[in-house]
């Protein structure tokens, strides 16, 4: 437990130190946000405030994960599946900011390294002795395997989860707080994994140990970064920072076997997707819009709701949604284990 709480706390302190100095640089090498001209009118004042805040939170988890990791496969792979998530974003915020418009990456390009993160995740799950193909359907109270059809599954939560986040990322404060509240919940699963499998099976209690250590250290640089990035936002995390998130809250989810969780613990991430599907679809067919604007935060912001109060409301839901996702965790999935 104390290199779990080391990680955090690192983490956290390395955030809150940096964090002026990096906002500085930025400032000075010009890596500015573009905004969207079919955004939000609200949004312009906006325009130049520093991006690529992500970097903040890599470097100030990954940094403390790396120190105390038990450097098991499953922590690692958490680890490398956070920073490719985190290279994908990363080039397409350089694009934005090199070309100063609001389109960066080519999505085939994003559709590339999402489906290289998912081999690697695959091939991780395949070494990891507690790990199988088979999906565990709370509620219905069903195991069903999958077999080949789970790395298309894989695919599904990485980039979903990781699209769903870059989606969430439009508000101050949205995007961090909703990442804090989720990877919190995979946290708590993550340790009560470790208790219960600590006197039992001693491979697996080092696997879900180190898991915790490396949600630990996120949360710690998430929060961190929220110092700057709450309301009014110093600098935003960019693709970078979203990516990575996701990236790291759906290989959490994997390697606890919680994927279809996900709805619930993502829950956010996916009302996100979901509106912008639902807006695509209607507008396609019928030629009317269901909501005022997609992604769904920005419909409220249209109905003249603070960016204040979309954001704690949001984090609410994803507490709401979180907490029940745990309870099916507690109910359902404990009994299947060792």
């Amino acid at each position: 437990m104390a290199r779990v709480l080391i990680a955090g706390l690192i983490a956290m302190v390395i955030a809150v130190a940096v964090g002026p100095q990096f906002i500085a640089w930025l400032k000075r090498q010009s890596i500015g946000q573009q905004i969207r001209e079919e955004g939000p009118a609200g949004h312009v004042v906006k325009a130049g405030t520093p991006t690529m805040g992500g970097l903040l939170i890599l470097v100030a988890a990954l940094a403390p994960a790396l120190v105390v990791s038990l450097y098991t496969v499953p922590g690692i792979t958490v680890i490398l599946a956070t920073f490719g998530c985190a290279v994908v974003g990363f080039a397409d915020d350089y694009l934005k900011v090199r070309k100063r418009r609001s389109l960066g990456l080519n999505g085939r390009w994003k559709l590339v390294g999402l489906v290289v993160i998912t081999a690697g995740v695959g091939w991780a799950t395949t070494h990891v002795g507690y790990m199988d193909t088979e999906i565990y359907f709370p509620l219905v109270d069903v195991n069903i395997d999958l077999h080949w059809l789970y790395y298309p599954f894989l695919f599904l939560v990485i980039a979903g989860t990781s699209n769903g986040v870059n989606l969430t990322d439009g508000l101050d404060g949205l995007a961090a707080g909703t990442c804090a509240i989720s990877l919190i919940t995979l946290l708590a699963i993550a340790l009560i994994d470790w208790i219960r499998s600590a006197d039992e099976v001693a491979n697996r209690s080092h696997e879900y140990l180190d898991l915790a250590i490396v949600a630990a250290a996120l949360i710690g640089g998430v929060i961190g970064f929220l110092w700057f990035n709450a309301f009014p936002a110093e600098v935003f995390m960019g693709d970078t920072g979203s990516m990575a998130l996701g990236g790291a809250i759906a290989t959490l989810a994997i390697l606890t076997e919680t994927e279809v969780l996900l709805v619930f613990i993502g829950g956010v991430y996916l009302i996100e997707i979901l509106s912008v599907m639902i807006q695509v679809a209607s507008f396609k067919r019928t030629g009317k819009r269901v909501f005022l604007m997609a992604p769904i935060h920005h419909h409220f912001e249209m109905k003249a709701w603070s960016e204040t109060k979309i954001m704690v409301r949001f984090w609410i839901v994803g507490a709401i949604l979180c907490a029940i996702g745990f309870a099916l965790y507690y109910r359902y999935y404990l009994r299947f284990q060792l």
